[in-house]
């Protein structure tokens, strides 16, 4: 299937090189694969670079980041007779890449056929597993680090089971203080491999600093090796299976150091959840947080402040399961 989808593509660039119909500096032509918004189209330019063109709604993103010098990657609308499209355009710079090019588009048709009502993540996914195959190998995550970000997507996962577009809220990987946040409430995420007791290493004297509309301390004991358990690949499949903007979970994955092509390093690493407790933190809950001291009169005038807070014993008293419920609900759709 697809060196014959990589043949046909080949054939209609080769008939645009010759003469075509032009919009806009291109010549176009229709590809045999349609996605629920129109057929995908072959483009050569002016000059002589091949384009593959996969059309969207005009309200649609294209996600950043892919801006040459070899594969650049932009929104265009174009008219013609039939009126205005607007399109993802795929365009090849390098004309010495053609080949690769090629392959890569074959790729693109295969999987928008099988999912055409989903181009774009078909075309994105395409876009990813070709680029992983030149990346070189970047700094593994540690236990910990996995354990960590482990925690975050059980978490994730559960807001996306309500709301499709609860990636929004999903911070902690691009440096915010929380985990995840909304305009007026926050969750903290604590995993913990320990065996004993419930400790939590907390960073700063802001990360317990609670927003307006309150913040929440969830905290989640891993049993790594586990019979049964699950690994980071599964649980990062997990949330791109279930988010509607697979590129952004994909960006937030990158940048908390998880990278696909490092999936193979994590496969055997699995973990079982033992145990999860809700926390609201508020007062009497332990905690170093800069109002507090200065409110106290103490100066602050240290900085990289990092201590364990120990949950063992009551209080403070966890949230039963219909008031952890009620905090994911309160997330959403004060998020929205």
């Amino acid at each position: 299937m697809t060196a014959a989808l990589r043949e046909i593509v080949q054939q209609h660039w080769d008939a645009l090189d010759r003469h075509s119909q032009a919009i806009t500096g291109l010549r176009v032509a229709d590809l045999p694969v349609e996605t629920n918004v129109g057929p995908v189209v072959a483009a050569v330019d002016r000059d002589g670079n091949r384009h593959i063109l996969i059309p969207i709604a005009p309200q649609q993103r294209v996600r950043g980041g892919l801006d040459g010098p070899a594969l650049l990657l932009k929104k265009v609308p174009l008219e013609d007779d039939g009126g205005r499209r607007t399109f993802a355009d795929l365009r090849c710079a390098r004309s010495d890449l053609n080949d690769v090019f090629t392959g890569l588009c074959a790729d693109v048709l295969k999987s928008v056929e099988a999912q055409p009502r989903n181009a774009m993540k078909a075309l994105y996914g395409q876009i990813d597993r070709w680029r992983a195959l030149f990346q070189t190998r970047s700094n593994l995550l540690g236990i910990e680090q996995q354990a960590g970000l482990f925690g975050e997507l059980l978490f994730l996962d559960r807001l996306l089971e309500r709301d499709s577009g609860a990636h929004r809220l999903w911070k902690g990987p691009f440096g915010h203080r929380h985990d995840f946040a909304s305009a007026q409430y926050a969750v903290e995420i604590k995993s913990s491999l320990a065996t004993d007791g419930r400790r939590a290493r907390i960073h700063g004297l802001d990360q317990l600093d609670a927003p307006a509309g309150g913040l929440h301390l969830y905290w989640i004991r891993l049993e790594p090796g586990a019979a049964g358990g699950r690994s980071l690949n599964e649980a990062a499949k997990q949330v791109l299976d279930a988010c509607e903007d697979e590129s952004a979970i994909r960006s937030s994955l990158s940048a908390a150091g998880y990278r696909f092509v490092d999936a193979a390093q994590y496969e055997d690493t699995r973990f079982a959840v033992l145990e999860e407790r809700c926390y609201a933190v508020e007062e009497g809950f332990p905690r170093l947080v800069a109002s507090e001291l200065t409110a106290a009169g103490l100066p602050i005038n240290v900085t990289d402040v990092a201590y364990t807070i120990d949950l063992s014993s009551e209080p403070p008293v966890p949230l039963d399961v219909e008031g952890a419920d009620e905090l994911v609900a309160a997330l959403l759709q004060e998020g929205t």
